[in-house]
Order: C-alpha cells, then sequence, then structure tokens
C-alpha cells in the first residue's frame, strides 16, 4: 500500500519538528553562556557601585573639611569686620568732638574779642 500524502506530509512535519528541536538545545548552552556574561557584568557594576560610594563619602568628607575651613575664615572675617567698625566708629565720635570744640571755642572767642 502506497504512502498516503497526509502520511508523507506528516513525516516532514515530524522531521522538521526534529530538527528544531535539536536547534533548541544547542541554543540553551549558548544562552547559559550569555548568562554567565551577564552575571560578570553585573559583579563588575557593583564593584563600579561600590567605588563611586566609596569616592563619593570620601568626596563629601572633604566638601564638609572645606566647609569648616570657609566657616572659620568667614567668624575671623566677621570680628576683624566688627572691630574695624569699632574702630571707626570710635574715630568718628572723636572726630566730632574736636570739630564741635573747635567750633565752640572759636564762636566763644568771637563773642568774648568784641
Amino acid at each position: 500500500m502506497p504512502a498516503s500524502p497526509i502520511e508523507s506530509r506528516m513525516a516532514r512535519l515530524e522531521g522538521a519538528y526534529e530538527q528544531v528541536s535539536q536547534r533548541l538545545t544547542n541554543i540553551d548552552p549558548r544562552f547559559d553562556g550569555v548568562n554567565l556574561r551577564f552575571d560578570a557584568v553585573d559583579r563588575r557594576f557593583d564593584a563600579v557601585d561600590r567605588k563611586i560610594d566609596v569616592l563619593r563619602e570620601g568626596l563629601a568628607t572633604k566638601i564638609n573639611a572645606v566647609d569648616a575651613k570657609i566657616d572659620a575664615v568667614d567668624a575671623k572675617m566677621e570680628q576683624r569686620f566688627s572691630a574695624l567698625e569699632q574702630r571707626i566708629e570710635q574715630r568718628f565720635m572723636w572726630t566730632v568732638g574736636i570739630f564741635v570744640t573747635i567750633w565752640a571755642t572759636t564762636i566763644a572767642s568771637i563773642f568774648l574779642h568784641h
């Protein structure tokens, strides 16, 4: 009895399915290799993240130190400006006192001289 066209088609489909199955079986180890590579990349990124965290902490420490120095300079400048302001105010009061004394002496000499 000759093979029917359906049986030959089914045999061809079964052969194609077998080839697909073999190809998929060959792809699985490749995916395992890709997964291993991705795991290695993830580990590298984790190492980079840790380095960045260390650098960030070091930078924050240095920034805090610079801020403390700036605060110290700011306090010192404020103290110096305050002292300068007091000296200027004192000198101004002396100058006003001298001018008032000179003015009073001049007025008194004009009134007492005539």
